[in-house]
């Protein structure tokens, strides 16, 4: 279906494709099979620019929004949605600099993200802070021009490769949400460690880590949008960012499909192609009628959010405020509700898909050395991160409770 991308974005969309085709999938199974992360195809991703398609030309990037990083996502997770990882990741950890960074944060941080010479992280889940994150209990005390962190963080992706980790810890736990803190944190930072490196069911080849810190000096300029407006940043962080999970799951589904046509056109039962039966199309009719559904919410949301997002970004530009305080002049409200359909509708959907695309294949489709089952673990994980879609239903169930409240 014509989407009617821009040229720009349709090469963005094929150089995506090659890197993916050339330099991941040779290595997918082995990753996967080792919990390996491949440097390797980062240095293709780093070569073909993709790390910076959605960050300003004045930071190295190539002055796209979350649509052209949502296409990159896409593409990549077609082929291995653990890779993918590397470069959404980097978008979740700059989307809070982006959107309150400081002219001086950005210029310290986005050329190097852009360009892919530092990945990113972003971390804010905690033994007992997950969909609850104001219950958050890493501290960060304030002495003189530092803050002191203590605590311990986990399930972070690009954990121990990352070099740039947005954090949140609070600066006043007797104000409750109102008590945290955002900080740009970076890796080698005296007391800031690594913990435990967790096995997964999926995206075995993106690295999940525990972070510790333990008296972590960090200094003042460190943090992002003032003291106690942490919330403020994460839940205006979720609110662009999103997509990407939704981007990673649509990829997912349509990689498995595209295995499972490959797969299903050859096998014969019965003296005939499994795809000649009727039950067989309807199974497919289904998937592909679901992949290009979650495919059209997808684009026409991150399109609509990046006419907003784009014209805050070139204001802040031009008047040193940050592009969040910029947004509520050009935005009639925040993203929130189309944002979680968004990442509720795909991954859902991905679930479903790469579970009927294992059923499709049979046996094969059961084993470790045919690519489907690690598809359907991968997608599991788009269920559940950046905000389960149970809390995802909460966000829109509320944002419409409320719209029908001020309409009277």
């Amino acid at each position: 279906m014509n989407y009617f991308l821009t040229e720009e974005q349709q090469a963005i969309v094929e150089t995506a494709r090659e890197v993916a085709q050339k330099k991941v999938k040779p290595v997918r199974e082995h990753c996967d099979a080792e919990e390996k992360f491949s440097w390797e195809a980062v240095e293709a991703m780093r070569a073909a620019d993709l790390f910076g398609v959605y960050i300003h030309q004045n930071y190295g990037g190539l002055g796209g929004g979350g649509l052209e990083l949502c296409l990159v996502v896409e593409e990549i997770s077609r082929v291995c949605g653990g890779v993918a990882l590397a470069i959404a990741c980097g978008g979740l950890c700059s989307f809070p600099i982006i959107l309150y960074g400081t002219p001086e944060q950005k210029k310290k941080y986005l050329p190097d993200i852009a360009s892919g010479k530092k990945l990113g992280a972003f971390t804010i889940t905690e033994p007992e802070a997950g969909s609850d994150a104001t219950a958050t209990s890493c501290t960060a005390k304030q002495e003189g021009d530092y803050y002191i962190l203590n605590g311990v963080k986990n399930f972070c992706s690009n954990g121990e490769v990352a070099e740039v980790y947005t954090l949140f810890a609070t600066t006043n736990k007797a104000r409750g949400a109102r008590g945290i803190t955002a900080f740009i944190v970076d890796k080698g930072t005296p007391g800031f460690t690594f913990g435990k490196k967790e096995t997964k069911m999926g995206i075995r080849s993106s690295p999940t880590y525990e972070l510790h810190f333990d008296n972590c000096k960090v200094h003042k300029s460190q943090v992002l949008g003032g003291e106690g407006r942490g919330l403020f940043v994460a839940q205006g962080t979720f609110d662009i960012s999103r997509p990407g999970v939704a981007a990673q799951a649509l990829g997912i589904a349509q990689g498995a499909v595209d295995e499972t046509l490959n797969y299903a056109k050859m096998r014969k039962q019965f003296g005939q192609s499994v795809l000649s039966f009727q039950s067989s199309q309807h199974m497919v009719a289904d998937m592909v009628t679901q992949i290009e559904a979650a495919r059209a919410l997808l684009y026409s949301v991150t399109k609509a959010m990046d006419v907003d997002l784009k014209l805050a970004v070139e204001a802040s530009e031009k008047s040193g405020k940050t592009v969040a305080e910029e947004m509520k002049k050009v935005s009639s409200g925040r993203w929130t509700k189309y944002s979680a359909m968004v990442k509720l509708f795909c991954s859902d959907m991905a679930m479903k898909v790469t579970t009927d695309a294992v059923q499709l294949c049979g046996g094969i489709g059961y084993m470790r050395d045919f690519p489907v089952e690690k598809f359907m673990r991968d997608a599991k994980i788009t269920q559940i991160y950046e905000g389960t879609n149970q809390i995802q239903r909460n966000e829109i169930g509320y944002a419409v409770i409320k719209e029908l409240a001020q309409k009277g």
